[in-house]
């Protein structure tokens, strides 16, 4: 029972943490403003503005999530502290596995719902679209970008995010060139967004039949996948659209017909690409979300006013432009050169543990403070 009454006081010890989680994701504010927003929306002239409408449904469903996120957090914390107690009083050490289980997923839920308060973005909240380039260096550089394209989708599914590709191009011989996929879900661009820039492998080349140490890069690009009623204006004649045979990861219509899209924006030099969409049409619209999403995301990064001032500059995929790197030899580690979060479990990295780099970076990006290196 010394075990339990253990993890009673751990619980009771967390109190003041889940206090204050609660004042800063200003549950009360935000609450009131469920009430203000949801009394608007029983108005009988409310959708004539259809708009303002959907904006203001999609504000409350933003406020709720985070409010019933913290409710359900709590409610948890009080039915383990109940479960707790009764063990004790009825000195039942059954219930240990229960308490055990159930405190290591609060646990989880509770660095979740920390991440949750460090979003203040404006597009935080929406679903991610994220691209992977290969850098240069052939099928080396071509097997790390699909190494990465693995680790993220399996972070996805840790985070109970579902992913959608959308375009995807294999490598010569191994790996892939590029890969475009949507990961869908609250809050996904708010937690991707720091894995946007270079990143960089070092090991021993399985493609090397001399065994030699090879450094590799590829990048990672994140947008936020844009609501329907952000409207930007994109003019006709600024594009150019090419079709082409879909090929890769795809559905049950790849290679079959010339269904993908290619869409450049010839002001900026920005090119998007759809190929899974399950026809033509639809391809062409995931691309003028991607190219919509693409020239906000760039516009609000770069502070301008106009589309017409964006230019699609990248920085190259090389050495001393990555945020990252992975180690595999001579030691095993993964370094975050912004923020100075290292792990030595490299495995469980590229199997998608990502959540001490995602959290490092918030925190960072809240405080300023930065630890940049590049080693």
């Amino acid at each position: 029972m010394i075990v339990i009454e253990e993890y009673k006081q751990r619980l009771n010890n967390s109190r003041p943490a889940l206090d204050e989680l609660r004042h800063a994701l200003d549950i009360e504010v935000r609450t009131k403003s469920i009430e203000t927003l949801e009394a608007q929306t029983q108005e009988a002239d409310f959708w004539l503005d259809m708009e303002n409408g959907q904006k203001i449904m999609r504000e409350v469903k933003q406020l709720r999530n985070i409010v019933d996120q913290y409710n359900t957090l709590y409610n948890a914390w009080q039915d383990l502290l109940t479960l707790c107690q009764l063990a004790l009083e009825e000195q039942d050490e059954s219930l240990l596995p229960d308490i055990e289980n159930g405190i290591a997923k609060w646990q989880i839920d509770m660095e979740n719902a920390r991440l949750t308060a460090l979003l203040s973005g404006e597009y935080d909240n929406c679903s991610a679209i994220m691209s992977f380039h290969a850098g240069s260096g052939g099928t080396e550089a071509q097997d790390w970008a699909d190494m990465l394209y693995r680790m993220y989708t399996r972070w996805a599914e840790r985070s109970d995010f579902k992913y959608k590709i959308l375009d995807y191009q294999d490598g010569d011989e191994a790996g892939i060139k590029r890969a475009v996929i949507l990961i869908e879900g609250t809050n996904a661009f708010g937690l991707l967004k720091g894995e946007m820039g270079v990143h960089r492998l070092v090991r021993i080349s399985p493609f090397d039949a001399s065994g030699r140490r090879h450094t590799s890069f590829a990048a990672i690009e994140v947008m936020p996948e844009l609501p329907d009623e952000i409207k930007i204006d994109i003019r006709d004649e600024d594009l150019k659209i090419d079709t082409y045979r879909a090929g890769g990861a795809g559905g049950q219509h790849v290679n079959k017909t010339e269904s993908a899209i290619r869409i450049t924006h010839i002001p900026s030099g920005i090119i998007v690409a759809c190929q899974n969409e399950r026809s033509q049409h639809q391809n062409r619209d995931m691309a003028m979300k991607m190219l919509r999403s693409k020239l906000v995301e760039i516009r609000e990064r770069e502070h301008l006013d106009r589309i017409e001032d964006i230019k699609g500059e990248q920085k190259a995929i090389e050495w001393g432009s990555q945020i990252r790197s992975y180690v595999f030899m001579p030691y095993t580690l993964a370094k975050d050169h912004r923020t100075g979060h290292e792990s030595g479990n490299i495995t469980a990295v590229m199997d998608g543990e990502l959540s001490g780099f995602i959290s490092a970076y918030l925190t960072c990006s809240a405080t300023g403070n930065w630890k940049r290196s590049i080693d």
